[in-house]
C-alpha cells in the first residue's frame, strides 16, 4: 500500500475525545481521484479502513495507484451508481466536485456540484450510514470588510456568490444542512480554505499559480490575499470532522493568511528566481481577462486569467481555523512546508521544466 506523506499535528483539543478505530471498517469516498479526496483517500488507509471509492471512467488514476481500495466507475449525480457505492458503508466522505472557476457554460459548474451533492445526500439518507463528512469551502463564508479573519458564523447568500464555482458550492452547502435540519442527515461540513501539496494532478487554479510562478511567467501581482493550507492538514481535518464534529456544525480547514506577494516571494525563493516586484492595479487587466475568456470559448481551455478572479482579487480572502481547533484539535503546519512540498511533487511530477 503506497500512503501519502501526511505530517499534520493532531494537537489537543477536541475535549480529549478519543478517535474512532477505522481498522477495516468501510468508508466511501467520492472524488478520491482529485486533489483534495486523494488526500483524504490516502490518510484513510493510514487509519486503516476498508476503502471503497467512486471514480467516474474518465477520471486519471494516478493518485490511486498503490492504494488498497475497491474502485468502483460511477458518477455521483447518478442516484443508481451513489447508491450501490454506498451500498454496505459505515461512513461516507463526500469531496468529489467540479472546481472550476470557468467553464464555457458557467451553469455546468452548478449543475455539476449542486446535483452531486443532492444525489450523494439522498442516497447516505436511504444507505442509513451513521456519519456523512461533506466537503464545502470557505467559498461559502463572508469575508470582513476589514480583512480580518472571517470564521463559519456569516454564510454567504447564493446571490452574494461571485462566479459559478462559489454560487454552486453556496447551495450544495444550503443542501446539506437542509438535510440535516430537516430529515436528519448525519453530516458534518468541513470548508477547506486553499490547499497546496502533493497529487495535484490536473493542477487547481492554485497550483497553476505555483506552477507559473514557479518558472518565471508570473513577473507580477496584485493586491490581494488568501489563506494557504497544506492538503495533508486538510485531509486530517476531514478524518478529525468524523472522530469528533458536530452533526450539522461547519468548520473551516485552513492554514495562514498571506498576501499573494508573500505567497509569489516565497515560491520564488524555492525556486531560486528573483520575486516579482510589480504591482499591477486591477482595472487594466479587465480587458486581458475579457480576451482571455474569449480565447477560452473558443479553445475550450480554461483561462489563467478571468472576470471572476479578478472581481474575487479585490477582497483578502482571511479566515480563522479557531473552531476546528478548539473542537476537533485541528492543527495545520507552517504555509512555506505547503508550498515546498507542493514544489517537490510538481518538480518530480514533470510540470516545472
Amino acid at each position: 500500500m503506497t500512503l501519502g506523506k501526511g505530517k499534520a499535528r493532531l494537537g489537543g483539543g477536541g475535549g480529549g475525545a478519543a478517535l474512532l478505530s477505522l481498522r477495516g471498517t468501510p468508508v466511501l469516498v467520492t472524488g478520491a481521484s482529485g486533489f483534495v479526496g486523494s488526500a483524504v483517500t490516502h490518510a484513510l488507509a493510514a487509519r486503516g479502513a476498508r476503502l471503497r471509492v467512486l471514480v467516474r471512467s474518465s477520471s486519471p488514476t494516478v493518485n490511486l495507484a498503490g492504494l488498497d481500495a475497491e474502485v468502483m466507475e460511477g458518477d455521483v449525480r447518478d442516484p443508481a451508481s451513489m447508491a450501490a457505492a454506498l451500498h454496505g458503508m459505515r461512513y461516507f466522505f463526500h469531496v468529489a466536485a467540479d472546481y472550476r472557476l470557468w467553464a464555457r457554460d458557467p451553469e455546468e459548474i452548478v449543475r455539476n456540484n449542486l446535483d452531486g451533492a443532492r444525489s450523494a445526500m439522498e442516497a447516505a439518507l436511504a444507505s442509513g450510514v451513521e456519519r456523512v463528512v461533506y466537503t464545502s469551502s470557505v467559498a461559502t463564508l463572508r469575508l470582513r470588510p476589514d480583512r480580518s479573519p472571517a470564521d463559519e458564523t456569516q454564510p454567504l447568500s447564493e446571490g452574494e456568490a461571485v462566479g459559478a464555482y462559489k454560487r454552486s458550492k453556496v447551495a450544495a452547502e444550503a443542501l446539506v444542512l437542509r438535510l440535516v435540519a430537516e430529515r436528519g442527515l448525519p453530516a458534518v461540513v468541513v470548508n477547506p480554505s486553499t490547499p497546496v501539496g502533493a497529487r495535484d494532478v490536473r493542477p487547481t487554479p492554485t497550483g497553476r499559480i505555483l506552477v507559473e510562478a514557479a518558472t518565471g511567467r508570473m513577473p507580477a501581482f496584485v493586491d490581494t490575499g488568501l489563506n494557504l493550507v497544506h492538503v495533508d492538514d486538510v485531509a486530517q481535518g476531514h478524518l478529525l470532522a468524523l472522530d469528533r464534529g458536530r452533526i450539522g456544525e461547519r468548520y473551516i480547514l485552513g492554514g495562514q493568511d498571506i498576501t499573494l506577494q508573500q505567497m509569489l516571494a516565497e515560491i520564488a525563493r524555492l525556486a531560486g528566481r528573483r520575486p516579482p516586484v510589480v504591482k499591477l492595479p486591477l482595472g487594466p487587466l479587465w480587458p486581458l481577462a475579457e480576451l482571455a475568456e474569449l480565447a477560452g470559448r473558443v479553445t475550450g481551455r480554461e483561462p489563467f486569467l478571468t472576470r471572476d478572479a479578478l472581481k474575487m482579487a479585490r477582497q483578502h480572502m482571511y479566515f480563522t481555523s479557531q473552531k476546528a481547533q478548539s473542537e476537533l484539535g485541528y492543527s495545520a503546519r507552517p504555509h512555506q512546508e505547503a508550498i515546498q512540498d507542493a514544489l517537490e511533487w510538481f518538480r518530480a511530477a514533470g510540470y516545472l521544466r
